[in-house]
């Protein structure tokens, strides 16, 4: 099984346990297991959601496709960050996270990566909501979240992050 998202600009793969495993031991395997450039700076979350990533997708198939996609820009052939859902839907809901590298920054590659996700998470009909969460701030996510069409709906008091905001976009 091959989950791939094609946008203008980007090709979102999803992570499979292989692909996990690479990028765990080394930038270079993560490489040559995508076939792209993979530069030292690609993420600045660290191992820790490589690691959830993989646990997960060794849990069972049906987690394949609703945890981490590695974002590929076409043109560089270049992996450019992270990002994905965090976990199967619940409840009708799935949430998502993503990060781009600084190299690509303020090009609308965040938004192109995010709306990726949503349109996918959308094309089941079973999904009716998509979550992210950000720190309590305008910065570059809420922007990213705003065109995407969602709305801050609470702010939480996160024992690891201080204080977030929760945002949330329902199907149209």
């Amino acid at each position: 099984m091959d989950i791939r998202i094609e946008t203008p600009n980007l090709l979102l793969i999803a992570a499979t346990k292989d692909m996990m495993q690479s990028a765990l031991e080394a930038n270079e395997q993560l490489a040559n297991n995508l076939n792209v450039t993979v530069p030292d700076s690609w993420t600045e979350m660290g191992t820790g959601p490589l690691v959830y990533t993989l646990e997960k997708l060794s849990s069972g198939e049906d987690e394949y496709g609703w945890w981490m996609y590695f974002p590929i820009h076409k043109k560089d052939n270049s992996l450019i960050g992270s990002g994905g859902y965090k976990g199967k839907p619940k409840n009708g809901t799935v949430e998502i996270g993503y990060e781009i590298a600084p190299a690509y920054r303020n090009k609308g590659l965040a938004t192109e990566y995010a709306q990726a996700l949503i349109d996918r998470a959308f094309s089941f009909p079973e999904i009716h909501t998509v979550l992210a969460h950000t720190l309590a701030a305008d910065n570059a996510s809420t922007t990213v979240l705003t065109k995407c069409g969602f709305t801050k709906t609470e702010e939480i008091n996160d024992p690891e992050d201080g204080l977030i905001w929760k945002w949330e976009l329902k199907r149209k």
